[in-house]
């Protein structure tokens, strides 16, 4: 069984429709796919009447940015109910924040001498739910100022270059109860992936574990060998769900191909038990896996 739990489609910054990517997984041989798109449920409809269609089994998730002591850490949440008030709450600050800084991300371009307009962001961004750094990497792309995402993001766009600017994390703490309390379940993406030192530490996901945290998420394209090993054993350490990835954007993100990273089918296994757990004490009415 080939199972990919993190991919995005155009309701956040993919570049496939959720019809799309479900199709491009039964295409590359996945049995179970997971759509995360950013801080959104906007896709799952969609995903779902597709996935029934080719066979694939759906997970309904998200990945929602938060902080954890002043480091940015993107939380996975599987089978949550989305209009649970504190969780879709999160959401909104989030994709507010999303959309409010593209125009400050433009002046500071403009100021840089490139002519680019919020409505060349928009035009990409499309019926995405929020237009991000990623549609402004593509509206660049389409104006010729760089070749591809990857250029956008280290000439311009990461922190501590020329046109980033700050916005709204949700308090990981938080996010982790509140996830629980819309009856899903949790992992950190890309623990260590996006660091140069591996942070949050131990002591922090001892502490996110403590508040419900489910699983990490250990095989992916940014960790190498050795920080997959440590995770490995913290995760074991921690009694937390291994998962494995691609983080899949479609043409957006270069080398992670649909299923280059997959979950053991063990560990899925107990992703789903924490899920039916965490929606039976919700008590809430959540999205059921989606199987064909």
């Amino acid at each position: 069984m080939r199972i990919d739990l993190h991919t995005h489609s155009r309701a956040s910054d993919g570049t496939q429709s959720p019809e799309e990517l479900v199709r491009a997984a039964a295409a590359a041989g996945l049995d179970v796919l997971a759509l995360t798109d950013h801080d959104t449920a906007d896709g799952w409809a969609a995903a779902e009447v597709t996935a029934r269609d080719v066979g694939v089994t759906l997970v309904r998730g998200m990945e929602i940015s938060t902080q954890l002591d002043g480091w940015g850490v993107h939380l996975l949440a599987y089978l949550p109910d989305p209009t649970y008030p504190p969780l879709a709450e999160h959401l909104r600050r989030v994709l507010e924040g999303r959309s409010g800084r593209t125009p400050a991300i433009v002046a500071r371009l403009n100021a840089l001498g490139i002519d680019l307009t919020v409505d060349d962001v928009a035009r990409v961004s499309g019926d995405a739910a929020a237009s991000g750094r990623p549609h402004v990497a593509d509206a660049l792309v389409a104006r010729g100022a760089v070749r591809d995402r990857d250029e956008a993001f280290a000439r311009y766009l990461n922190a501590g270059r020329p046109a980033h600017v700050d916005r709204y994390a949700a308090p990981l703490r938080e996010v982790v109860r509140d996830v629980a309390g819309a009856g899903g379940v949790s992992v950190i993406a890309h623990v260590w992936g996006r660091r140069r030192v591996q942070e949050p530490g131990p002591d922090l996901l001892a502490e996110a574990a403590s508040l419900g945290l489910t699983g990490l998420e250990v095989d992916h394209q940014d960790h190498a060998p050795q920080v997959r090993a440590r995770l490995r054993d913290i995760a074991r350490d921690l009694d937390l769900v291994v998962t494995g990835s691609s983080d899949h954007h479609g043409t957006g993100k270069v080398d992670h191909d649909l299923g280059c990273n997959t979950t053991d089918p063990e560990q899925y296994e107990r992703l789903l038990a924490a899920a039916q757990a965490a929606a039976a004490a919700s008590g809430r009415s959540t999205p059921a896996v989606v199987r064909p």
